[in-house]
């Protein structure tokens, strides 16, 4: 059974994969609101949707709205999904996609109890507030963005990840995220919540931010810096491209069953080292600005997601071949170093610090 919505609530709507969701959305569901929920933190930029606000803000179609708020304010959520907040030609949300979380797994590594706060105390209070939702006449979905972190670590030789592999997460962000998708599954199964659970392998893409490996290796090459690499630089992702992991949320909001997991994945695996090469190749720089530097404590060895499911049931596919993607990526922060130059402020410099205090 097929599910459409006609506004979709995103939290965390402002950061990466947020942004890229919403600006997917609008230019391929035209019947479709979107209200972006997101409390502004580092991770949140605005910036990343100013041509979004001026094709359908208050000034385009008015298919879209942004509202300044914390996901652990249960009150201002609860409005919102009423419809109270939102600008009054958009519908009430029937659809709210959970994006809205703290994901870099080094500073989950230094302050895990901001981890729990929000991604695991900031679930609880969107679920509480959707809850509400059950007992009115109209449709409504939940959706929960996940990550492939919650499965823990494969060996080299290892099947990649079902939507039936044991949660064994080995970080504070990647338990946090596990603790969030089980009350998920709890809020199906103790109140028949209309709930699905998406988890995806590391994404990548414009308007991601200088703090997660893609992105921090382009804009470090550019500057002719080191490039750190963590212990031998053979941990292995499974690369996914941002537009790619948008389609298949749509597919699982709208063809997905409620209470089932998807796994979304692009089907490239490639050792760390490997990328980071390949990042240098494109740019024209040499390989001797890599410099590997201690391991981080728990770190994963290999990712890998079996995606047969949603390809089999939902019909869903993805569309980015990994090296014309990596090359579209390293050319759009060649051509948008203004954006990235911004987002690299004092939060930023912080995140820096991590990688770069063993060099």
């Amino acid at each position: 059974m097929t599910f459409s919505p006609s506004c979709v609530l995103v939290t965390g709507g402002a950061g990466f994969i947020g942004s890229n969701f919403i600006r997917w959305l609008l230019a391929h569901e035209p019947d479709v609101h979107v209200v972006n929920y997101d409390a502004l933190t580092y991770a949140g930029n605005l910036e990343s949707l100013e041509d979004v606000a001026a094709a359908h803000g208050q000034q385009g179609d008015g298919r879209y709205s942004f509202i300044h708020g914390d996901i652990r304010d249960l009150a201002l959520f609860t409005s919102l999904l009423g419809g109270r907040t939102a600008r009054p030609s958009s519908p009430a949300p029937d659809c709210v996609v959970h994006m809205a979380a703290e994901s870099h797994v080094d500073r989950s590594i230094m302050v895990p109890s901001t981890f729990v706060d929000t991604n695991i105390q900031g679930t609880v209070t969107v679920l509480e507030a959707c809850r509400a939702q059950i007992n009115s006449k109209r449709s409504f979905r939940f959706i929960q963005i996940g990550t492939d972190e919650v499965y823990g670590s494969l060996t080299d030789d290892e099947p990649a990840f079902t939507e039936r592999t044991p949660l064994a997460p080995n970080s504070p962000y990647s338990a946090s995220k596990a603790g969030a998708d089980l009350l998920v599954r709890s809020y199906v199964e103790t109140f028949d919540f209309p709930a699905i659970i998406t988890r995806c392998s590391n994404n990548y893409g414009p308007y991601q931010f200088p703090e997660k490996l893609i992105p921090l290796m382009i804009t470090r090459a550019l500057a002719g810096q080191p490039l750190p690499v963590y212990g031998d630089g053979m941990n292995v992702r499974d690369w996914l491209h941002v537009e790619d992991h948008a389609s298949a949320v749509w597919a699982a909001i709208t063809r997905g069953s409620v209470g089932e997991v998807y796994n979304i994945g692009g089907g490239t695996e490639l050792p760390n080292i490997t990328l980071v090469r390949n990042i240098l190749h494109y740019l024209g720089k040499p390989e001797s600005l890599i410099q590997y530097v201690p391991d981080r404590a728990g770190h994963d060895r290999r990712y890998a997601m079996n995606t047969d499911r949603i390809c089999r049931e939902l019909g869903w596919r993805p569309n980015h071949q990994f090296d014309s993607g990596l090359s579209a990526t390293v050319d759009w922060y060649l051509t948008n170093q203004k954006w990235w130059e911004r987002v690299l402020n004092e939060a930023y410099r912080v995140s820096n610090e991590m990688y770069l205090k063993a060099l």
